[in-house]
């Protein structure tokens, strides 16, 4: 891994917290919220395309899992797996964990 360049933090070259709990809470918890808004927002989207008619059964979305929002590092949606928070679902995705 290469030293930050010269007026960059570290923080911001690319390393990420190796002790479990180094993110701030408040970082995490909207992280979380910006994801649960993409999922919506996804599921809404799949749920309006053609095909699911309205004299249908409607059309519930199958969708349960999500790229992250690119707003927030990947060490961060990481650490919400490694707590519960989400589940890696395979090749960047994302779905929701079984954390309350």
């Amino acid at each position: 891994m290469s030293p930050a360049a010269p007026g960059e933090s570290p923080a911001s070259a690319g390393t990420s917290p190796t002790e479990p709990g180094a993110f701030d809470p408040a970082r995490l918890k909207a992280a979380m919220k910006a994801f649960k808004k993409r999922l919506k927002l996804a599921r809404l989207d799949d749920e309006s395309r053609v095909g699911h008619g309205p004299m249908s059964s409607g059309g519930r979305s199958d969708l349960v899992a999500i790229t992250p929002p690119a707003q927030y590092p990947r060490e961060v949606w990481e650490e919400l797996a490694r707590i519960g928070k989400l589940r890696r679902a395979g090749q960047g995705l994302y779905e929701l964990g079984d954390a309350p």
